[in-house]
């Protein structure tokens, strides 16, 4: 077991290093860099959004950076400067290699990659570009909301659709197995966000009641509540996010478990502990459901991580929930490289640990499953 593990850790190496340089690569030809963000902005498409860029507080846009505008101005009264940077003419070339090393693009792509791989080594992520604060201290700021929407909508959903896909192989055929396989496939074809408009329209204040809050995940006065009552805040806030990303996630594993189930149910060993007097929930829940969990438990990790980074960006928006959902596409659309390599990496190496963490339950739950003599 011992070595299988260590294989495992080891491969995660190449592993994290091959996902960061295909993205790095990607990244190097996606047009609407950082530079060529802060040159539109410059040039007067909003001059407000450079200064909170480059960290200051007025229309001076030396701020935190350091950066001399002076020369852009005169060259802008003397004639054009050629740049590879659409959007740069009439810039002075000084101007535009302050940016250039503001941003870290003073450098070769090489040197750059090997650089920040370096320092995500060290688990040093930099600071974000954009915001006046470290990517670590800016993700634990945001890891609240997704924390609450990943786990609490994995949790109920495999608390659900588990009892209900073993419920469903046990009366296979019978009018609970048809009427449930409706209900589950209804869901799935409702998008969450849709779904989630509604729910608004219906209970928080749109044209209906008025039962459920509208944004936050606690109230202004969470902090001065009891114990007991912060509890009922935070459930209260998350009911209708939860219902709305749950809605679709019944069914894959509602089906999935029923099958898993019929499958073993219909193999000999069940007939022949059956044929010696064993009671059915025996049979099923101490023979039959170590074997078909199996299946179950292999795609947790990619449900929760799906549920946990990607699955909430529209559920985060709607109802105004500021998590890891929303900062990623943030970070994605302003060309905020830190954060989104930090995250990248971050979200790789979490994935690669749950997917251990999976298969070492496989042993948990079979023993028969015997790691040594498996190949990576």
């Amino acid at each position: 077991m011992a070595a299988y593990i260590l294989r495992r850790l080891l491969l995660m190496i190449p592993t994290v290093f091959g996902i960061m340089v295909v993205s790095f690569l990607v990244i190097q030809f996606a047009p609407g860099g950082p530079v060529e963000q802060a040159i539109a902005r410059f040039s007067g498409t909003d001059v407000s959004a450079l200064s909170r860029i480059t960290g200051s507080s007025g229309g001076d846009f030396t701020g935190q950076s350091g950066i001399d505008t002076s020369g852009a101005s005169s060259s802008n009264a003397g004639g054009e400067v050629q740049s590879a940077y659409r959007g740069a003419r009439g810039l002075s070339p000084q101007f535009i290699a302050q940016l250039e090393a503001q941003y870290g693009f003073d450098r070769p792509p090489v040197e750059r990659f090997f650089s920040m791989i370096w320092d995500y080594l060290r688990f040093d992520f930099g600071q974000s570009y954009y915001r006046d604060i470290s990517v670590i201290d800016l993700v634990l700021e945001k890891m609240p909301v997704s924390i609450s929407l990943g786990l609490w909508m994995t949790l109920i959903s495999y608390g659900i659709s588990i009892p209900l896909g073993i419920a469903k192989a046990v009366r296979d055929g019978s009018k609970f197995d048809v009427w449930t396989s409706g209900v589950v496939i209804i869901g799935y074809a409702i998008p969450g966000f849709l779904f989630a408009i509604l729910l608004i329209v219906l209970f928080a204040g749109g044209s209906f009641w008025s039962l459920f809050p509208l944004r936050g995940l606690t109230s202004s006065n969470f902090a001065s509540m009891p114990w007991y009552q912060q509890i009922l805040d935070y459930a209260w806030h998350l009911t209708l996010p939860i219902i709305s990303m749950a809605i679709g996630a019944f069914a894959t594993t509602t089906l999935l478990t029923k099958n898993s189930f019929l499958d073993e149910i219909r193999k000999q060993y069940v007939t022949t502990a059956r044929a010696k007097g064993l009671s059915e929930n025996r049979v099923l829940y101490r023979h039959v459901f170590r074997n078909a969990m199996l299946i179950i438990i292999a795609g947790f990790p990619g449900a929760f991580i799906g549920a946990f980074f990607g699955g909430s960006l529209l559920i985060e928006t709607i109802f105004s929930l500021d998590g890891l959902g929303l900062l990623g596409f943030q970070s994605i659309v302003t060309r905020d490289y830190p954060m989104v390599f930090a995250t990248l990496y971050i979200f790789s190496l979490f994935g690669l640990i749950l997917s251990l963490l999976s298969d070492l339950t496989y042993m948990w739950i079979d023993p028969r499953i015997d790691f040594e003599k498996r190949e990576v």
